[in-house]
């Protein structure tokens, strides 16, 4: 697993949404704003509208989540394996996101949790495209 650095981490939690991108029998790609980066460094969505995200994972695992550029021009892009959860701290904590925000119509039905395995610098520059 790769160790998020600290500017990444700060970023990803201040953004108002991260993109998470699939791939599989249809690429996809989809903002997210039930998420967050948990205490042992992986990043989680809460899988509320995620039906062909959660159809690539399943697939093959790989996800790509990119965020950045909403307060200035910083941007990264988290690329790791993830894993779909139904149950656990951090589903209830998206049940009851989505359950205060959509008043009990729609409910999470689970979390996406993403292993780290790169950081790329999304960041336009002379750094854009390195791994950190």
């Amino acid at each position: 697993m790769k160790e998020l650095d600290a500017k990444v981490v700060e970023l990803l939690n201040n953004e108002p949404l991260w993109w998470v991108g699939t791939s599989g029998a249809d690429v996809n790609v989809v903002p997210v704003g039930f998420k967050a980066v948990t205490e042992d460094g992986k990043l989680a969505v809460g899988a509320v509208f995620l039906d062909h995200t959660l159809k690539n994972v399943a697939a093959n695992g790989n996800v790509t989540i990119a965020t950045g550029g909403s307060k200035g021009m910083t941007a990264f892009q988290v690329k790791g394996k993830g894993e779909y959860i139904t149950e656990g701290p951090i589903v209830d904590k998206f049940k009851a996101m989505a359950d205060e925000m959509f008043k009990g119509q729609v409910t999470a039905k689970g979390a996406l949790i993403v292993t780290p395995e790169k950081v790329i610098v999304a960041t336009p520059g002379p750094k854009n495209n390195a791994e950190l």
